[in-house]
């Protein structure tokens, strides 16, 4: 790109500017003639290339030659050259090979992340279901699942597979209303599964960012993009459609997976105001989450259902299930622990838009596997619901960024 001007041969300097010995205060700047005024003006642009301006190594005033520069009154002892030339197309940042192998081997930790993560939510939800068919006693069953984590957490810290977190008083006062919220959103599911198929629990559940928009809208006061309340649309709509043509439709069930979604909403929230500045790994955050909400549900669990209920239905589960029902009940409690923590982790090493199109795809993952091996029926129309809100999550994920 080639930039001239043509000009009289007359310069003003920093000294004609300004008259520092003028008596009155307004400084008194010297004209110049308008630059439509100067004759044989010859301007010539180029934009196919980017243009690089060179920093002088003293600034000053002055006008521009037709060889480029723009040079100042000397006497004053300021300088200003202004060059440009053309980008050199070869320069192109080279990678090294460390570099290029590093990137490679983060993405596939990514991907076996999402890979177990799927898999592991998969086969927890098939147990999950399979048990509490045999098992109906929801409130012991989640008490369970966070009874095997805590377990497996304090046998990695005590035989030091795995560090123990640096924990104080402060950190679990900030956990306690994030347990809770988990705690309610945890039975709140399971219980919805004993009533419905996990598809529909599953379909149900994928209306979260509605009620995490609304949440923070109306209670929060936060505001967001247009974007994000249209891709509102499909989710209800989708989880609405889905709801009305279930053919084996059951309120608590449908109850149960909307105070789950409530209630992961508030934990996200207590999680990001509470654990501020507080450095603990994904895994172990949490573990120390499963153990104090193990605390928590126990005593309820005990209240609502208790041990009369469980040894009854244990014996009439034994007797129609065989033994195998005691490795259902071990495979859904370590899964539900294993698949939490992997995801955990994965938040780790990856965006939170990455984390939510994992999310979506791990919800169609469930809903199909679970349709295919506990035969659901499922209506064309009914379909189209599922689709419906699972497309208005990934577009609320892609529109919340």
């Amino acid at each position: 790109m080639v930039t001239s001007v043509s000009h009289s041969t007359s310069r003003i300097g920093v000294g004609d500017l300004v008259r520092h010995k003028a008596p009155c205060v307004r400084p008194r700047v010297a004209s110049v003639r308008a630059v439509s005024t100067i004759k044989n003006l010859d301007l010539t642009f180029s934009t196919r290339k980017p243009l690089y301006l060179a920093t002088p190594e003293r600034d000053g005033f002055g006008f521009l030659r037709r060889d480029g520069t723009l040079s100042a009154i000397k006497p004053r002892g300021h300088d200003f050259k202004c060059e440009a030339y053309e980008a050199d197309r070869s320069e192109v940042p080279e990678i090294s090979p460390e570099q290029a192998r590093s990137d490679a081997a983060q993405r596939l930790k990514i991907g076996i992340y999402f890979a177990t993560w799927w898999a592991l939510n998969v086969v927890f939800n098939i147990y999950n279901k399979k048990v509490l068919n045999a098992f109906p006693y929801p409130w012991l069953t989640s008490t369970l699942s966070l009874a095997a984590g805590s377990l497996i957490m304090l046998i990695s810290w005590a035989t030091r597979i795995a560090e123990a977190p640096k924990t104080d008083f402060n950190f679990w006062k900030a956990l306690a209303p994030v347990a809770v919220a988990h705690t309610i959103g945890h039975v709140a599911a399971t219980v919805s599964m004993s009533k419905v198929a996990v598809s529909f629990t599953h379909i149900i559940k994928s209306g979260e960012p509605a009620f995490s928009v609304l949440v923070s809208r109306f209670l929060l006061g936060e505001t967001f993009p247009v974007p994000v309340y249209l891709s509102l649309v499909p989710i209800i709509g989708g989880c609405a459609l889905a709801a009305v043509t279930e053919l084996n439709f059951n309120m608590t069930g449908f109850m149960g997976a909307m105070i789950s979604n409530l209630a992961f909403v508030f934990r996200n929230i207590f999680s990001k105001k509470g654990m501020k500045g507080l450095s603990v790994s994904g895994m172990n955050y949490y573990a120390c989450l499963s153990i104090l909400s193990l605390f928590i549900l126990t005593p309820f669990a005990i209240a609502v259902e208790g041990p009369q209920m469980w040894a009854a239905g244990w014996q009439t589960a034994l007797s129609q299930i065989g033994p195998n029902f005691i490795w259902w009940i071990a495979a859904q409690s370590i899964f539900y622990h294993l698949y939490n923590q992997v995801s955990y982790m994965s938040l780790d090493e990856i965006s939170p838009l990455t984390f939510s199109i994992g999310n979506t795809m791990k919800r169609i993952s469930v809903i199909v596997s679970s349709i295919i091996i506990f035969r659901t029926p499922v209506q064309p129309v009914n379909a189209l619901g599922a689709a419906i809100a699972v497309l208005g999550t990934f577009l609320y994920s892609q529109a919340k960024q």
